[in-house]
Parts: C-alpha cells; sequence; structure tokens
C-alpha cells in the first residue's frame, strides 16, 4: 500500500519554502519562493504558487493534505492566524481560502509547534514522549510534547515560551511587555551584546572586528560564531551570556513541566556546543531536586531548516 504524502509550507519573514514529505519525514521535493510583502493576500498567492507547483511534479501526484507552519498566533481549529506580528497579520481565515484554492484539506499551525512536532516525530526528540522544543532565531518559538501529543493550550496560544518574563521591567519586547526571555536569549540578544561590546571596548571585540571588516553593524551571529570558534575570548563571552539565559530558561521550564528531554533548534543553534554548554552548565546547577534526579537533557534540534515544514506536512497527515 503505498504511504499518503503531503505538502508542508513554512511562511518565513523572508521566504516562503514548501516540500512534499511521505511518512517517514523524507522531503521529496520542494520549492521556495521570497516572501513578498505584509500583505496577508501577496502572501497567501505566494503560497498557492509554490503548492501548485509542487502538486505539478511527479512527487506531488497522491497528495492528500497541505499544512501549514505560520509565525504567530493561531486559533484552537488550526485554521486562522489571529495574530501575526512579522507579517501583520490579523484574524486571517488562512485554512479556509487556500483549500477552496487548492481543493485539498488545509492545517494551520504555528512554526514553532510544526518544528517541535518534526523533532518528535523524526528528529532529536524522536522516541521522548514527553519533551520540549525551542526554536531560537530572531527570538524564541517553541512547542510542547505531552504524553506523545502536540499540547496547544485552551485557546491554541501554547508554547510561546519567548514571552516569559524574566526581567521585570527590562527591556521592551515587540509583544509589548518588558524583560520577555527572548530578548535576553535570541539571536537578536547575542548580536546586541557583541555588538555593544565592541563599541565600547573595541581591543576586546579585536576578532570580531577584523573579520566585520571594522564596521561594528558588519557584526552578526556568523560572525561571532566564527570568532568564538577560534578562541577568542569576547565572542566566547557572549555566548556565555546568551546560553546562561537559554540554561536559566530552561530550568523554569523544567520545573513547570518536567519534560524528558529539551530540543533546541532554530538558526543560532548553528553555533551548537558554543551556546549549549553554558547552557547545560546553568542547567545542572540549578534544577529542581537534582541530587534525586536523572537530568532531562539539552541536546540540538537535528532537522535544521526543513523542520517546520515537515513537521506542517505530518501534522496535516495526522488530521
Amino acid at each position: 500500500m503505498t504511504a499518503a504524502l503531503t505538502i508542508g509550507v513554512d511562511i518565513g519573514g523572508t521566504k516562503v519554502a514548501a516540500g512534499v514529505v511521505d511518512d517517514d519525514g523524507n522531503v521529496l521535493a520542494h520549492e521556495q519562493a521570497p516572501t513578498p510583502s505584509t500583505s496577508a493576500e501577496q502572501v497567501l498567492e505566494v503560497v498557492a504558487a509554490v503548492v501548485e507547483s509542487l502538486l505539478a511534479t511527479s512527487a506531488g501526484r497522491g497528495v492528500e493534505a497541505v499544512g501549514v507552519g505560520a509565525a504567530g498566533l493561531i486559533d484552537d481549529q488550526r485554521s486562522t492566524v489571529v495574530f501575526a506580528p512579522n507579517l501583520a497579520w490579523r484574524h486571517e481565515p488562512i485554512r479556509d481560502r487556500l483549500a477552496k484554492r487548492l481543493s485539498l484539506p488545509v492545517v494551520v499551525e504555528n512554526d514553532g509547534n510544526a518544528a517541535a512536532w518534526a523533532e518528535h516525530r523524526f528528529g532529536a526528540g524522536r522516541g521522548f514522549a514527553n519533551m520540549a522544543c525551542l526554536t531560537i532565531g530572531t527570538g524564541i518559538g517553541g512547542g510542547l510534547i505531552i504524553d506523545g501529543r502536540l499540547r496547544r493550550g485552551a485557546a491554541g496560544f501554547g508554547g510561546e515560551f519567548g514571552h516569559i518574563r524574566v526581567v521585570p521591567d527590562g527591556r521592551r519586547c515587540g509583544c509589548g511587555n518588558r524583560g520577555c526571555w527572548e530578548q535576553y536569549c535570541s539571536g537578536r540578544a547575542l548580536v546586541r551584546e557583541a555588538q555593544h561590546l565592541a563599541l565600547v571596548d573595541p581591543a576586546a571585540a579585536e576578532v570580531m572586528l577584523e573579520l566585520a571588516d571594522d564596521e561594528i553593524e558588519n557584526i552578526t551571529g556568523q560572525v561571532i560564531t566564527r570568532a568564538a570558534r577560534r578562541g577568542d575570548t569576547a565572542a566566547l563571552g557572549c555566548f556565555e551570556q546568551v546560553g546562561g539565559w537559554l540554561g536559566w530558561g530552561i530550568v523554569g521550564l523544567a520545573a513547570i513541566l518536567d519534560s524528558a528531554r529539551f530540543v533546541v533548534g532554530g538558526g543560532v543553534i548553528d553555533a551548537g556546543d558554543l551556546l549549549l554548554d553554558p547552557a547545560r552548565r546553568v542547567f545542572a546547577d540549578h534544577l529542581l531536586g537534582r541530587s534525586y534526579r536523572d537530568a532531562p537533557e539539552i541536546v540540538a534540534a537535528s532537522l535544521g531548516p526543513t523542520a517546520g515544514l515537515v513537521g506542517a506536512a505530518d501534522l496535516a497527515r495526522q488530521a
């Protein structure tokens, strides 16, 4: 019997990626296009176009459903993007509009939830019925698996770990609050720390500035990672700080969730143990009941940039 195929779509701030996915999580065909603007109409047109392109290929024959992952708050019916700040979407009925255009069932899911589901089913969380996934990029997204099921909460808005408040009256966040975790533990936080160091103490940031052609604004996450791998103490200090915040946040999540494994993905995880080792040290020192339990593992995600579309495709299959 031929396994059912589904298409997964990952709507990002810069590109829309889509793929035909089999029931083992393999991507059989892939398409992507630039995210055109913040116009919901234009973005939906691009999503429909990349899906139709995949359906027209040999790999797209037999596709039975489409899953869409989007950064934002998705309602409990997995149909409407209630609020997506990076795309300026408000109450957009994506499921019904795409289903009508494509003549296929459509499921809409938060992108962090989709990535978490993919890692649970096919990646670094496979075999763990209770796990949490953190996606660390510009901010922090995430998803929660309990008893082998994706838990979304009463309104469908669960798993927004990045907006846990960690510093009262701290840095202002894009969500409108202050002191959110992602303001201290994210790619943006890493770059902010490195650029500030280069401004106030250029001698300490000499290697990073060299790699950035002596332009502070050219200090990116990739530059900081390259400098740290060369043993640069300033770059290593930036990872120590951001990784420490990661560890503190996971200490809090562990006390609430008691997850068996924490999977960390997103763009910042390209730095690997430069980020995770400081987090693991803080976690080991402060985990609740650490002398009386086996500590949960903190591991890097394994599916990379395809996690969102693979998870969305599999959630469509499950639905």
